[in-house]
């Protein structure tokens, strides 16, 4: 019966250090094929240029 619980253990382990390692490894290769690159941040840039000269709202004043 403990050889179960060690074979259970050792599987269980193996099959959840797989799936750990290949989706850090796929999603590395997915941004650098698929990715966008610079393009992705097009809209942050184009947001922050919006804010420009925007007044802070609420908030602590500053002493």
């Amino acid at each position: 019966m403990a050889q179960y619980f060690i074979d259970f253990t050792l599987v269980s382990l193996l099959i959840i250090g797989l799936t750990a390692i290949l989706g850090v490894l796929l999603n590395g290769i997915g941004e650098r094929f698929f990715g966008r690159g610079k393009a992705g941040f097009e809209s942050v840039h184009h947001s922050t240029h919006t804010q420009l000269g925007w007044n802070n709202v609420g908030g602590k004043k500053k002493k």
